[in-house]
C-alpha cells in the first residue's frame, strides 16, 4: 500500500496558526517529512526509528543522553546513586514536571514516584491490572530483558524511586534514556482503565516533553504544539508538525518549495540535487547502525549452518555497494556491530565465494539448491536506500547458487507485524544504537529473549557471552565477552551483514538549533526557524 502524498503543507499550517491564540501567530510551524507512519504513539509497544522520532517530542526519560552524544545526564530524574553490589538503583525525581493537559486528559498532580513505579511495572508485570486490560507485547522492554532482570520496583517517597536487580547490568542506566522508557502518567492509565479504553494509551499519548499532541490523520498528518506547562525552556516552535510523506523524491521537492523544513535521511544519491540549492544545508553524521538480512530459522532450510554461509557468502558485496553507495558513504559490515563500537572484532571477515557456496548446500542436503521468499524493505534507510533493488541483485547472485528467491514487500506497518510473527523466510532490517554499548546491537536483537517463537537465532554458548558482558563492570573487562560472541556470531550466521553507513538528513538554511545524535537520531526541542 503506497502512503498517501500531501500536495502542500503550508495552507495547513496556516490554518492550524489562525485557529490558535494571538501569541502563536507570530511563530513559524515546524513541518518535519517523515518517511512512514508511526505504529503507534506508547513508546514501549515499539522500537522503530520512525515511531522513536515521532513520539520523542512528547516522552522523556528518567535520565537523557546528552545531545550530539552518548553521555547520560539527568531527565526526569535529577539524580541517581547504585549500590555496591551494583544491585539497588535509587532515583530522586525531579520536582515540579507537568504532564500534558489535553482535551482528553487533565492531570490532577504533577509526576511523582508513582507514575516511575507504574511504568517499570508496566514493563515487567504482566499481571498489573492494565497489562491485563491491554495484553500487548512491550517490544523495548521485552527486547533488553527487563523483566527477567528487574526484581522489584518501588516508590520511597514521593520523588524517590527505588529499582532492585536480580543481577548486575552494565548498561542497566542507559535503559532509562532509550525511547522506550518514555514515563507514563498513572493517573492518565487509571482514567483508560475505568473508562474500558486502555489502548488508547498507544493512540492519545500523555507525556512530560515539550510538546503535546494534538491530533493524527492516518497516514498524514501529525500535529504537535508547545506545551506551555514544560518544565524545561520555552519552545520558540509553537506548532510542530509530522507529515507522512513515503516518496523519498516528494519529500526532497517538498523540502525544496519550502513546504518542510527537515526531511527524513536522503540517500547518498540524492546529495547532488540538493547541493546547489543555497536554501538547503545537509547535517550528516557516521551513526551507529546496521543493516542486515535475517533468516527465519525455524525454516528447515534455514536452521542448518552451511545453508546460512552459503547464501552470505554468495552475495557479491563489492557490487551491491557501487550500486546502493556510489559515494562510498557505507561500508560493509562484518560483525554486527559497527567498528566504532569499543570491542569490534578486527579478526572476523567476510567472503565471497559462489563455488564454495554451491559445495556448502549440497553438503547440506540441497544440491539444487531450493527457493526462498525474500521481503524487500519498503521504506528508504541509509544503511539500505533502496530495499527494491538490493533484493533484485542478491536474486541475482543466489540464482548463480541454485537458490530461486521471490521477491515480495509490504507496506511498512504491516511489513514489522509480518515479521515479528515469523511469517518470512528472509527479511530485510536494521537497527541503531542509542547507547554506543555493544549489549545495545546484541541483546536485543540476538540474545534468546527476543526469540519467542523460535524463528529468531538463540544460541547457548552465545548467550552465555551476553550474560557475562552484562554482569561485568568495565569496559576493558567486557571486552573479551564480546569479541568472543563475535566470533560465534561469524560462525553461526544468524544475519547477512550489509552496511554501516552515514546519515545525511536534509534541512532549510533557517533551521537552527537542530542536533544529530550519533546513532542518527534527532530531536526537535530547541529547534527552531530563524
Amino acid at each position: 500500500m503506497t502512503l498517501p502524498r500531501l500536495s502542500s503543507l503550508l495552507p495547513l499550517a496556516a490554518l492550524l496558526a489562525a485557529a490558535l491564540p494571538a501569541p502563536v501567530l507570530a511563530a513559524k510551524p515546524l513541518v518535519f517529512c517523515a518517511e512512514a507512519s508511526p505504529e503507534g504513539f506508547d513508546p514501549a509497544m515499539w522500537d522503530s526509528a520512525t515511531t522513536y522520532n515521532i513520539a520523542k517530542p512528547v516522552f522523556q526519560g528518567l535520565v537523557e543522553f546528552k545531545r550530539g552524544g552518548v553521555a547520560l545526564r539527568p531527565g526526569l530524574a535529577e539524580s541517581w546513586s547504585v549500590s555496591d553490589d551494583g544491585l539497588l538503583y535509587t532515583f530522586r525525581l525531579r520536582r515540579g514536571v507537568k504532564f500534558h493537559q489535553t482535551d482528553y486528559f487533565t492531570p490532577s498532580r504533577d509526576f511523582s514516584a508513582d507514575d516511575a513505579v507504574f511504568t517499570i511495572n508496566r514493563w515487567i508485570r504482566p499481571d498489573l491490572p492494565f497489562n491485563q486490560a491491554f495484553k500487548t507485547p512491550l517490544t523495548g522492554p521485552d527486547g533488553y530483558g527487563l523483566s527477567k532482570l528487574i526484581e522489584s520496583v518501588r516508590k520511597v517517597d514521593e520523588h524517590t524511586v527505588q529499582i532492585r536487580l536480580k543481577e548486575r547490568n552494565a548498561p542497566f542506566l542507559t535503559f532509562f534514556a532509550m525511547g522506550f522508557a518514555g514515563m507514563q502518567s498513572a493517573e492518565y492509565a487509571d482514567q483508560l482503565l475505568k473508562a474500558g479504553k486502555p489502548q488508547q494509551i498507544n493512540l492519545l499519548p500523555i507525556g512530560t516533553g515539550p510538546y503535546r499532541f494534538k491530533s493524527y490523520a492516518k497516514d498524514a498528518i501529525i500535529r504537535y504544539e508547545a506545551n506551555p506547562q514544560y518544565w524545561g525552556k520555552p519552545q520558540k516552535t509553537r506548532s510542530l508538525v509530522f507529515a507522512i510523506v513515503a516518496d523519498p523524491q516528494v519529500r526532497i521537492q517538498k523540502l525544496k518549495a519550502g513546504e518542510c523544513q527537515v526531511a527524513a535521511a536522503v540517500r547518498e544519491s540524492d546529495l547532488d540535487a540538493l547541493s546547489g540549492d543555497k536554501n538547503v544545508k545537509i547535517a550528516a553524521t557516521g551513526a551507529s547502525n546496521i543493516s542486515y538480512l535475517a533468516y527465519n530459522l525455524k525454516r528447515p532450510q534455514f536452521a542448518k549452518r552451511e545453508v546460512r554461509v552459503a547464501l552470505d557468502i554468495a552475495i557479491n558485496r563489492d557490487a551491491l555497494f557501487k550500486a546502493l553507495f556510489p559515494k562510498g558513504g557505507a561500508t560493509q559490515a562484518v560483525n554486527p556491530f559497527p567498528p566504532s563500537t569499543w570491542s569490534w572484532n578486527p579478526k572476523t571477515r567476510n567472503e565471497y565465494d559462489p563455488a564454495k557456496a554451491k559445495a556448502l548446500l549440497a553438503q547440506a542436503g540441497y544440491p539444487n539448491g531450493f527457493t526462498v521468499n525474500l521481503w524487500a524493505l519498503p521504506v528508504q534507510r541509509p544503511t539500505n536506500p533502496n530495499g527494491k533493488l538490493m533484493a533484485q541483485m542478491i536474486q541475482q547472485d543466489w540464482a548463480r547458487i541454485g537458490v530461486k528467491a521471490n521477491i515480495q514487500s509490504y507496506e511498512w506497518g504491516e511489513y514489522l507485524k509480518r515479521a515479528g510473527a515469523g511469517e518470512h523466510d528472509v527479511y530485510m532490517s536494521g537497527l541503531t544504537s542509542n547507547s554506543g554499548d555493544p549489549d545495545d546491537f546484541l541483546w536485543n536483537s540476538l540474545s534468546c529473549s527476543v526469540s519467542k517463537g523460535g524463528q529468531r537465532f538463540c544460541n547457548a554458548e552465545f548467550e552465555r557471552q551476553l550474560q557475562l558482558g552484562r554482569q561485568t563492570t568495565g569496559q576493558k573487562q567486557r571486552t573479551p565477552y564480546y569479541l568472543k560472541a563475535q566470533e560465534i556470531f561469524k560462525r553461526e550466521r544468524p544475519w547477512i551483514t550489509i552496511a554501516h553507513s552515514r546519515i545525511y538528513i536534509p534541512l532549510r538554511a533557517n533551521v537552527q538549533g537542530f542536533i544529530m545524535n550519533p546513532n542518527g537520531s534527532f530531536d526537535f526541542e530547541d529547534v527552531w526557524l530563524k
